[in-house]
C-alpha cells in the first residue's frame, strides 16, 4: 500500500514539475525564443521512465496541453514543433489513437499542410500496423486535398492489406487505380468487388465502374482510329463501320451492356449512350 502511495506521490510531483516548467517558460518572450514554451519538454522515452508506469496518464496530460497550445493563434511559430510534441505522446502511449487522428486534422485545417497531416498518420500506422484506419485516412487526405491519386493508391493498398479492413477500402483502391490509368488493376479489382459483393447496391456500383472502364478504353481506341481515318481521307467516316471497311479496325466494340456507342460524324466524337452512373 505504501509503495503504491509513494508512486502516486512521485507521479503527482512529476506532473507539478512539468506544469511548473511550462508556466515558467511561457513567461519568456516568444519573439526572443521562438517556440520557447515547448523546446525544453523531454523526450517521450524519458517521460515514460519518469512516470513509473503511469505513462498513459502523462500522455493524456501532454495531449490536452498540446490541444490548447496549437489552438493558440497568438503563437506564430507553434507548428515548428508539431511532430516533436505528437511524437512524445506517441512514445508515451503508442496505442493512444486520438492524438494521431486529431493531430492530423489540426495540421490539415490550421496549416493546410497535407504532408504534415499524413506524416502524423504514418506515425500512427508505424506504431499500430494492425489498424487500417491510419492508411485509409492518409489515402483520403492524399486524394481529396492533394489530388495525388498515385499516393492515395499506395495508402489504400496498405489499408487493404491489413486484416479486418472494410470492403470499401478495396473500392477506393480500385477507383484510385483507374484514376492513374492502371486499367488492368482497376478492372480486376472492380470485377472482384462485383463477384464477391453481398449487397445489390455494391454490385451496382461495381457494375457502373466496369462499364466506365470498358467505355474509356473503347472510346479512346475508337477516337485514335478515327483520327487515322481522317488523316487518310480528309474527313471522318459517315458511320463507325467505315473504319472497319477501311481496314483500320476488325470490328466496332460495344459497351458493357452490349449497346452501340453514339457517334457524331461531323466532329468524330464518340460517347456512351448513357451516363455510367445513371444506367
Amino acid at each position: 500500500m505504501r509503495k503504491n502511495l509513494s508512486l502516486i506521490l512521485i507521479l503527482c510531483l512529476s506532473c507539478l514539475l512539468f506544469m511548473g516548467l511550462k508556466l515558467e517558460i511561457d513567461k519568456v518572450s516568444r519573439q526572443k525564443i521562438p517556440g520557447s514554451s515547448i523546446i525544453y519538454i523531454p523526450s517521450g522515452d524519458y517521460l515514460k521512465m519518469a512516470t513509473f508506469g503511469f505513462s498513459s496518464l502523462m500522455a493524456d496530460i501532454v495531449y490536452i496541453w498540446a490541444i490548447q497550445y496549437f489552438g493558440n493563434t497568438a503563437i506564430p511559430d507553434k507548428f515548428d514543433h508539431f511532430v516533436h510534441i505528437f511524437s512524445i505522446i506517441s512514445e508515451l502511449d503508442p496505442r493512444y489513437i486520438d492524438p494521431y487522428e486529431v493531430g492530423a486534422l489540426i495540421a490539415l485545417y490550421d496549416t493546410k499542410d497535407v504532408a504534415l497531416s499524413i506524416k502524423l498518420l504514418d506515425m500512427g500506422f508505424a506504431k499500430n500496423p494492425d489498424l487500417w484506419i491510419f492508411p485509409l485516412e492518409a489515402g483520403h487526405y492524399a486524394q481529396l486535398y492533394k489530388k495525388d491519386f498515385p499516393l492515395a493508391r499506395e495508402y489504400y493498398k496498405k489499408a487493404m492489406d491489413v486484416p479486418g479492413a472494410p470492403d470499401i477500402v478495396k473500392r477506393l483502391y480500385a477507383n484510385s487505380a483507374f484514376k492513374v490509368m492502371d486499367i488492368k488493376t482497376a478492372w480486376e479489382t472492380w470485377l472482384e468487388v462485383y463477384e464477391t459483393a453481398k449487397e445489390e447496391r455494391v454490385k451496382k456500383i461495381a457494375s457502373n465502374h466496369l462499364y466506365n472502364i470498358k467505355a474509356t478504353v473503347d472510346i479512346r481506341g475508337l477516337r485514335s482510329v478515327l483520327e487515322k481515318y481522317r488523316a487518310k481521307y480528309g474527313r471522318f467516316p459517315d458511320k463507325l463501320s467505315g473504319i472497319v471497311a477501311a481496314g483500320l479496325l476488325p470490328f466496332i466494340p460495344k459497351d458493357y451492356d452490349n449497346t452501340d456507342y453514339v457517334y457524331d460524324p461531323k466532329t468524330g466524337d464518340v460517347k456512351t449512350a448513357v451516363i455510367p452512373w445513371k444506367r
